[in-house]
């Protein structure tokens, strides 16, 4: 199965869209509110948003954003979404997609990629991650 991966365009709106529903529990997504945000994250320097994608058909995606921190003396790369259609899970797509902004991050001189989660831990293990933290949030509102 030949995989492209790359970064997202604007013409991916749609399919993402439909993936990142998919992933939402906390919050139901309305397209006005997505596009408004897919917009400002193709324009942001400090993100990277890449695409797994078969013969233009989207199969899954990954959001990174890279900033500094003073507890790492530096800068950081946190993982904020990564979701593959069910389909084509077991396939190394969601290993592929870390890989990369692995790379990405190793580029921008990160000191570490981290990540929240409490469905998927232990892939994160499988590819090398270990636990550190709980995960705290306060919920403003349930857009």
């Amino acid at each position: 199965m030949k995989i492209n991966y790359r970064e997202a365009v604007l013409q991916d709106e749609e399919e993402l869209f439909a993936l990142a529903k998919s992933l939402a529990t906390s919050f139901k997504l309305n397209k006005q509110d997505f596009s408004g945000i897919f917009l400002e994250l193709l324009n942001d320097t400090n993100t990277d948003l890449i695409i797994a994608e078969k013969e233009s058909r989207i199969l899954g995606y990954v959001l990174a954003f890279h900033h500094s921190t003073f507890y790492a003396n530096g800068v950081i790369s946190w993982v904020e979404e990564i979701f593959v259609s069910e389909e084509f899970r077991g396939k190394k797509i969601g290993k592929k997609l870390m890989e990369i902004i692995e790379v990405k991050a190793h580029e921008r001189g990160s000191k570490l990629v981290a990540l929240s989660t409490r469905r998927a831990s232990k892939f994160y293990k499988a590819i090398g991650y270990d636990e550190s933290a709980a995960y705290f949030k306060k919920t403003f509102s349930k857009n």
